[in-house]
């Protein structure tokens, strides 16, 4: 009796819905204050940068000025847009408190900056500018180890990457611990001391570079826990990863020439490094892309069309210095109609240089379309010899299948015993009986017609 009481209480649970309707509304109050605390401190430092722009920004700091209040701008609207729609799942919460963090970053070095560099009459400027130190290593953590460990789907790949979580904490906590007590100026803001520093240095040198090595190490391994997610996730899951590594890579090709010309004053370096700063903002773009499945399917055609225009920009920029340095240093030719005659021999290019790039690339990135092109060229090729309807319709429903992998298809004729051919899956597609009434009444027989329903993107 105890037992059959036991199974009844473990049987008879609270509906789900009850529980999770309490839950949701906390979740989306708390989203809500989060979203709007982040839109005020973004405004705050707007309203610095546009006071202050006269004052210069420090020599040597790193990155364009506003671009803390740019990420601001896209990480929050992710997260508010994620977190409004599904308030449950942990990545929309990320770029919630990464946007947060950005605000807070962004406001507080425009205060800084206009209370130690400006002079302006503010309270409180030098420990505006002492969250300069340490506040970037929460936001890093949040982008480079969090998300990748919980896409797409907020839950880590299995029990074994907890450690790597927990190593992720610690190690930020160490690192920022760290940066905020250690004696020194701000990097970013020279004139200005650490108001907190500690003399002697309370945290060695030797444990905030192993904090920051030990973030290093956990980001390598969340990025490898992407690839073991694509091996084993489903193709959906595939397609947001992909999203995701795509952004990726755009901020690891800025990420390179931008860490190289900093190190160097010039107009180079700043756009060099105000490229890194938009490319990061394409990561919440891709994110919101992959989880809200919006174009889901588009990203194969993303990747090939943006290597296809990088080989050929390289491609033509390479021709256009070859031909200008030939006229030039071999020929030498010095008037202004040889880097004309250049140009206009780049320009004469770029089409038939693009299309055959862009093949290649399709071959090896974009095959299904690659695939599919080839799959309907063949089937006109042979449609122009065929007399055998029965053998056209066959051919028909296959080429549809290979080409637009639909979740089923329909195709049918004039003749009586016509039969369809129908892949896996819902109900299959009939044709509209008023049209085919219609065409009955005037003794015309329906044409040879094929429909097909969706099965991707």
């Amino acid at each position: 009796m105890a037992v059959r009481t036991y199974q009844a209480a473990c049987t008879a649970q609270p509906v789900p819905a009850q529980i999770k309707e309490p839950q949701d509304r906390w979740a989306r109050w708390s989203a809500w204050l989060l979203r709007a605390a982040t839109l005020v401190v973004a405004a705050v430092g707007l309203a610095l940068l546009v006071w202050d722009w006269s004052t210069p920004v420090p020599s040597g700091s790193f990155g364009v000025r506003g671009f803390s209040g740019l990420w601001a701008a896209g990480f929050g609207g992710v997260g508010a847009l994620l977190t409004r729609r599904r308030p449950g799942h942990p990545v929309g919460w990320i770029f919630a408190a990464a946007g947060m963090l950005a605000a807070v970053d962004f406001a507080s070095f425009e205060y800084a900056l206009a209370t130690v560099v400006g002079h302006r009459d503010l309270p409180a400027g030098e420990y505006a500018g002492w969250l300069q130190l340490w506040i970037w290593v929460p936001f890093v953590a949040l982008i480079t180890v969090y998300l990748p460990l919980l896409f797409p789907d907020g839950r880590l790949p299995g029990p074994r990457w907890r450690p790597v979580s927990w190593a992720a904490a610690g190690c930020g906590v160490i690192a920022a611990t760290g940066l905020a007590i250690t004696p020194g100026v701000v990097v970013n803001l020279r004139a200005l001391r650490n108001p907190f520093g500690v003399h002697p240095a309370a945290v060695p040198d030797t444990a905030i570079a192993v904090g920051l090595a030990g973030l290093l190490g956990c980001a390598v391994l969340a990025v490898w826990s992407l690839l073991v997610r694509a091996r084993r996730g489903t193709s959906a899951e595939r397609q947001q990863i992909k999203w995701l590594a795509y952004a990726g890579c755009l901020v690891a090709a800025t990420l390179v020439p931008s860490t190289i010309l900093s190190l160097s004053a010039g107009t180079a370096a700043r756009i060099a490094e105000g490229a890194l700063m938009i490319a990061i903002v394409a990561i919440p773009a891709a994110v919101a892309a992959a989880v809200l499945k919006y174009r889901l399917y588009d990203i194969d055609r993303v990747i090939s069309r943006t290597l296809a225009y990088a080989i050929v920009t390289g491609l033509l920029a390479g021709i256009y210095a070859g031909l200008v340095l030939l006229a030039t240093q071999v020929l030498r030719f010095s008037s202004p109609v040889v880097v004309a005659a250049a140009t206009l021999a780049a320009a004469a290019l770029f089409n038939p240089v693009r299309r055959r790039v862009q093949r290649r690339v399709d071959r090896r990135f974009n095959r299904a379309r690659y695939e599919a092109e080839a799959t309907v060229a063949a089937f006109a090729a042979r449609l122009k010899d065929a007399t055998d309807l029965d053998a056209i319709r066959n051919d028909l429903a296959s080429v549809v299948q290979a080409a637009l992998e639909p979740a089923h298809i329909s195709v049918w004729t004039s003749e009586p015993d016509s039969s369809s051919r129908n892949p896996p899956g819902p109900a299959r597609l009939r044709p509209p009986n008023s049209q085919v009434a219609g065409q009955e009444a005037e003794g015309r027989p329906p044409p040879l017609s094929c429909q097909v329903r969706p099965g991707r993107g």
